[in-house]
């Protein structure tokens, strides 16, 4: 992981999918999940989509609060 990878959770949207267009940081945990089972997508997306996996699982959200603060003004 990369310090700005955080970062990119709250800017980089899903390309595809039914949740296209939405944030990673935004995207729901069963959906998350699924992809943790299935398998992830290669290259960035998947790394992504990986890492917020982690946060969510672990119950990290609260690490993106402070970036989601910034992004919102």
């Amino acid at each position: 992981m990369r310090p700005e990878d955080l970062e990119r959770l709250l800017t980089v949207q899903m390309p595809y999918g039914k949740y296209k267009g939405r944030v990673i940081a935004d995207l729901p945990g069963n959906y998350l999940n699924w992809f943790a089972r299935e398998g992830f997508p290669p290259g960035d997306i998947g790394r992504l989509l990986a890492l917020m996996h982690e946060v969510d699982h672990n119950g990290l959200g609260d690490l993106l609060l402070p970036l989601r603060q910034r992004h919102s003004r």
